[in-house]
């Protein structure tokens, strides 16, 4: 008699998210059925059967600032319980449930699935030191915010208790989270596919209203999912006056939409942090140099990766960027902030240059270093995308993710 196949279930609230190479490969198999269970519409994987649960109401109902972080997540717990407990009404029973934890998904799934192994991502954990939280003087720290952000480890460690492993991208993060939770991690990052991520010496880049740009261009790069703080856009912004006097050539291109995904929203009235650095800083002349092109298709993306001539990578000691390793995948000249998450993957002086993140003329002097020295220049560049073809090439990265999950369904 033959065997039904193994269903597993992935849950993300913006799928595919981490998942979007994993699950894939798993649907590919006869041997597997994938079903994702998420939030967003419009979205779809070959072979994957979606489920989608309603998006939660955004309403707050408690005053308690404390309790606003549990509400919120409770909201998307109580949504996948409903959507688990009607497919498990139907019969499903799978053998494996991998979550992203971060909205309150992984909250109810032992008690819809007793019997069901379980893996969770571990993004992040808020730690009152060594993190984000205290790091920037532009956020002071309070009594009241340290309480807030315990609480919002509360759906995590919920999650992560109920975890046969934990997934989790980097050691750095690893390291965020109680011992434990360390002693049922893997790591193992989610991959860069390098074969799309690569040198390109023939790519172009045409701005709107702007040139067209070339690797025979000065061209300095910054990019992050949203211009924030968290990414360094404020550092930045400020040492733009210095780094275009400095470099009379270089256009500066500023990659990033205009929310925010983990800073604190800009000040009043401004909309944007992009707004506020703007009303601060006064870049005269200089400003047509200047390129916000908010976030780019991806091929476009990964085209002016290939003409930078310097990278510019900042983040607060946080989750590191996909962006920072497909930067040194395309083979860029990286500049980047001298910080834990950072460190992990760039070594000063071999695979990129690191400067301290709130440092802006040791970012312009380095920056200056980097387009100066033509030998350093090709060393660097070589060894970045080295360090992520070794390390971190989505082939490797998905093997080892498989061989995880293998073991999990092992009886």
């Amino acid at each position: 008699m033959p065997v039904p196949p193994c269903d597993i279930l992935f849950i993300h609230q913006n799928m595919p998210g981490q998942f979007r190479y994993l699950a894939p490969v798993f649907a590919a198999s006869p041997d597997f059925r994938i079903t994702f269970l998420t939030r967003r519409e419009g979205v779809d994987l070959d072979r994957v059967r979606t489920v989608r649960y309603p998006a939660p109401e955004e309403k707050r109902e408690t005053s308690d600032a404390l309790l606003a972080p549990v509400e919120k997540v409770l909201r998307f717990g109580r949504a996948v319980l409903t959507a688990g407990l009607e497919l498990r009404a139907q019969g499903y029973r799978p053998r494996l449930i991998i979550v992203h934890p971060g909205w309150g998904e992984g909250l109810f799934l032992r008690d819809i699935w007793p019997e069901a192994r379980i893996v969770t991502y571990g993004e992040y954990y808020y730690r009152a030191d060594g993190g984000d939280i205290g790091f920037d003087p532009l956020f002071p720290v309070t009594a009241q915010g340290l309480a807030r952000s315990r609480m919002m480890n509360t759906h995590l460690l919920l999650a992560h208790e109920q975890a046969d492993r934990v997934l989790c991208p980097t050691h750095w993060q690893k390291q965020r989270h109680p011992a434990f939770l360390q002693a049922k991690t893997d790591v193992i990052f989610d991959g860069i596919d390098t074969t799309r991520a690569r040198p390109n010496p023939a790519a172009r880049v045409a701005l709107d209203n702007g040139p067209v740009l070339t690797v025979t261009d000065e061209v300095i790069t910054y990019v992050a999912r949203n211009l924030e703080p968290h990414r360094g856009f404020h550092v930045v912004m400020h040492a733009l006056p210095a780094l275009l006097a400095a470099r009379p050539r270089a256009h500066v291109v500023i990659v990033g939409g205009e929310n925010v995904s983990y800073s604190p929203a800009a000040r009043a009235p401004h909309a944007s942090w992009k707004a506020q650095l703007l009303g601060e800083i006064d870049l005269g002349a200089q400003a047509a140099r200047v390129h916000f092109v908010g976030q780019l298709p991806y091929q476009v993306y990964l085209d002016l990766l290939a003409i930078s001539s310097v990278h510019l990578y900042l983040t607060y000691p946080f989750v590191l960027s996909w962006s920072c390793l497909e930067a040194m995948a395309a083979g860029c000249l990286m500049v980047a902030s001298d910080t834990g998450p950072v460190r992990e993957v760039i070594s000063h002086g071999e695979n990129g240059l690191l400067f301290p993140f709130f440092d802006r003329a040791a970012l312009v002097e380095t920056v200056c270093t980097a387009l100066d020295d033509r030998a350093l220049d090709t060393r660097l560049r070589a060894n970045a995308r080295e360090t992520v073809l070794t390390r971190y090439d989505l082939r490797a990265c998905l093997a080892a993710q498989a061989k995880l999950i293998e073991r999990m369904l092992r009886p």
